[in-house]
C-alpha cells in the first residue's frame, strides 16, 4: 500500500485528481480549504474514494453534514493509533469487497453473454432458453418487442444456432422498400417483366437457399406481398414476377416487428393468417425497463467497446452516473443505451464516466444542478474527436482563468495529463501554473 501526503489542501487535491487515492484522511479546519470544501471536491474527483474527516472542533451538525456530502467516517481528535488502524482497516477491506464485485460483474458479463446478446435478469434467461429450443427446429419465428430491444441480435442467435447456421443469414428491412418493388426484392423477376428489367434477377428467397432469411419489420408488408410470402411458407417455392414457374426453396423465415399485429389486424392492415402462421413460434425480447437488474452489465459491456473504439482507458461509471441511468425509463431501450453510453465516452475526458458526460436530455430529466461550463456535452457535429478534445480543453482553461491546477480537477484529469494535451493541442501559451491544491494522503 503507497501513503501520499500534502501540507496544503490544495496540493492534497491535485494528488487525488491523478492518483486517485483509495482512503483520503483530511483535517476539518484547514487554510484556504476547509475540510468539507476538499470533501466535496473529491467526490467530484472521485465519488468512489472514502474520504475521513478527522477534527478537534466536532459538533453533530458538522458529522451529519460531512457524511451528507458524502464522507465515509467523522473522527474526532485525538485519535488513537489503535482506532485508526481499525477503522482504516475497515475501509481498506471494504474496498477490497467493492473490487472483488467488480471482477465477479466482469465475469459475470462474460458468462452473461449469450450469441452477442448481454443479460442476466430472469426474462432474459428465459428467453435464451427458448432460442435454444426453437433453433434446431423452426421453419417460421416471430419476433416482437419494441424499438432497440435486439430483435436482430435475437434473430442472428436463432441462425448461428440452428442447422443453417453454415449457411447464409440475409437480411430485409420492410420498412425501406418501396412498395412497388417487394415482390421483386423477395421473389426476383425475369428479363421483361416490367419496365426495367433488364435481366433475370433472383429474389432474396433463393439467395438465402440453404440459410435463413431475416424480414425486419415485417407489420410494414404490403398486403399483396404478405399474401405471396404466406404462400411461399406454405409450399416453400418461389415464383419470379413474370414467370410461369415455380422454384423450389430450403429457407428458414424469421421475422420481426415492434407494432401490435393484433392491432394491425383489426384495422385490415395485416393478414391474420400470416399472422398465425408466422406466430405458432413466438419470442418476445422484453423492454430494457422490465429488466434493469441487466443495467450494471450492459453499461459495463458497452463502456469496455467504446474504451477501446476511442482508444481511452475508461475505468467505469461513477455511482451518481450509475444512479441517473437507473433512474431514467429507456423508451429507447438497449440501443438508446448504447448510444448514451457512445457519446459519454466519447466526452469524457477523465477515466471516470461522470453525470455531466452524458447527453444533456439526461440532464434536464434528473432536474439536478448545471454542470460546469466546460463539462456541456458538445453536439455530435462538432468534428472528429481530437476537435471536441481541443474544445473541452480550450473550455476548460477559460473555465479556470487560465489556472492549470483548477482546469485540471474541472477535467478531473491530473496537472501531467493535462499539460500534455495542452502540448498536444498547442495551448501552452493560454494558460499559466500556480500552487494550486487538496488535501489526500
Amino acid at each position: 500500500m503507497e501513503i501520499l501526503t500534502a501540507s496544503d489542501p490544495e496540493d492534497g487535491l491535485d494528488i487525488a485528481c491523478s492518483r486517485h487515492p483509495q482512503i483520503v484522511l483530511t483535517d476539518l479546519v484547514m487554510p484556504n480549504l476547509s475540510g468539507l470544501d476538499v470533501l466535496e471536491r473529491i467526490m467530484e474527483i472521485d465519488p468512489s474514494t472514502d474520504v475521513v474527516l478527522m477534527t478537534a472542533h466536532y459538533s453533530s451538525e458538522s458529522a451529519v453534514e460531512a457524511i451528507k456530502k458524502g464522507a465515509s467516517d467523522y473522527l474526532n481528535k485525538p485519535v488513537s493509533v489503535a482506532a485508526l488502524r481499525e477503522r482504516i482497516g475497515k475501509l481498506v477491506e471494504d474496498a477490497r469487497k467493492r473490487q472483488h464485485t467488480l471482477n465477479l460483474q466482469d465475469k459475470l458479463r462474460t458468462s452473461s453473454e449469450f450469441e452477442g446478446i448481454v443479460g442476466h435478469s430472469p426474462l432474459m434467461w428465459e428467453m435464451f432458453s427458448r432460442i435454444r429450443r426453437v433453433a434446431p427446429h423452426y421453419r417460421a419465428v416471430l419476433i416482437t418487442g419494441g424499438t432497440g430491444t435486439g430483435k436482430d441480435l435475437t434473430a442472428r442467435a436463432l441462425h448461428q444456432l440452428s442447422p443453417v447456421s453454415s449457411g447464409r443469414y440475409v437480411v430485409l428491412n420492410c420498412s425501406a422498400v418501396v412498395e412497388t418493388l417487394f415482390e421483386s426484392e423477395l421473389f426476383g423477376h425475369v428479363k421483361g417483366s416490367f419496365t426495367g428489367a433488364t435481366h433475370d434477377k433472383a429474389g432474396l428467397f433463393e439467395h438465402a437457399h440453404g440459410g435463413t432469411l431475416f424480414l425486419d419489420e415485417i407489420g410494414d408488408m404490403p398486403l399483396a406481398t404478405q399474401a405471396k410470402l404466406l404462400r411461399v411458407l406454405q409450399n416453400q417455392e418461389v415464383q419470379r414476377v413474370g414467370a410461369l414457374n415455380a422454384r423450389k426453396v430450403d429457407v428458414r423465415v424469421i421475422a420481426a416487428t415492434n407494432h401490435d399485429l393484433q392491432a394491425l389486424i383489426a384495422q385490415k392492415r395485416f393478414r391474420e393468417d400470416l399472422y398465425y402462421r408466422l406466430s405458432m413460434v413466438e419470442i418476445q425480447v422484453p423492454r430494457l425497463a422490465e429488466r434493469k437488474e441487466d443495467l450494471p452489465l450492459l453499461q459495463r459491456h458497452f463502456t469496455a467497446r467504446f474504451a477501446a473504439q476511442y482508444g481511452k482507458e475508461i475505468r467505469g461509471l461513477t455511482y451518481r452516473a450509475q444512479i441517473r441511468l437507473s433512474q431514467h425509463s429507456w423508451p429507447g431501450n438497449v440501443r438508446e443505451l448504447e448510444n448514451v453510453l457512445g457519446h459519454a465516452a466519447m466526452m469524457s475526458v477523465g477515466d471516470m464516466i461522470d453525470v455531466q458526460d452524458l447527453p444533456a436530455y439526461l440532464h434536464a430529466e434528473a432536474g439536478a444542478e448545471q454542470a460546469e461550463p466546460i463539462a456541456a456535452p458538445l453536439a455530435p457535429s462538432v468534428g472528429s474527436l481530437e476537435e471536441q478534445e481541443r474544445l473541452l480543453l480550450k473550455r476548460a482553461i477559460e473555465a479556470a482563468g487560465g489556472n492549470q491546477s483548477k482546469a485540471a480537477r474541472i477535467l478531473r484529469i491530473g496537472r501531467d495529463a493535462l499539460r500534455y494535451k495542452l502540448k498536444k493541442h498547442d495551448l501552452e501559451t493560454t494558460t499559466h501554473s500556480t500552487a494550486d491544491s487538496a488535501s489526500a494522503g
